[in-house]
């Protein structure tokens, strides 16, 4: 019990990087995690370098058999998920069984993956499609970058709110009543 006790403060106090491996997952160099949504079968799972899985992602490596299983069944399936080099996952998104992510993709917040997205895309809702190519989005967004990466968090605050009318804030556009 003691053993538990103390198994449970080592895990508690990892990073969810150390954690993910700890369980299982394959992962590359150069990742930062986020997140501890990892599937049952987290050992189904790997992950290039370079990616960032943001926080509250979830990873399913199997499906949702159990209420259909007929007594004494054992009736399982398993697909494995490979991300990709210089991946981004969004906050929330969900990686279904099966899927494989190709490099230089950003999943966004929120997505549910599907279908497995070829290397260069920009995928994002549910179910997830493309949205565009990497390179298009990000020379979007270089159009509209403040370049305030090397500032403080002080000074990120003052300089945004000092320009808080610059036409590169993100509007997005009004729903259409249909």
């Amino acid at each position: 019990m003691i053993r538990r006790i103390i198994r449970k403060i080592k895990v508690s106090l990892m990073t969810d990087t150390e954690y993910a491996k700890y369980i299982g997952v394959n992962i590359g160099k150069n990742c930062k995690i986020s997140s501890r949504g990892w599937s049952s079968e987290p050992y189904l799972i790997t992950l290039g370098d370079n990616v960032r899985v943001a926080k509250n992602v979830c990873f399913f490596t199997h499906g949702g058999l159990i209420p259909f299983r007929a007594p004494g069944s054992d009736l399982d399936i398993f697909g494995k998920i490979i991300i990709g080099n210089k991946v981004h996952i969004g906050q929330g998104a969900y990686i279904m069984a099966g899927v494989t992510v190709g490099s230089n993709c950003i999943i966004g917040a929120g997505s549910v993956v599907t279908k497995s997205v070829p290397d260069g895309c920009v995928v994002g809702g549910n179910p997830a499609t493309i949205i565009s190519s990497t390179d298009a989005f990000i020379e979007r967004a270089k159009s509209i970058d403040f370049m305030t990466k090397s500032l403080s968090i002080q000074e990120k605050k003052d300089f945004l709110l000092s320009n808080i009318n610059d036409p590169k804030f993100i509007v997005k556009k009004e729903m259409i009543v249909k």
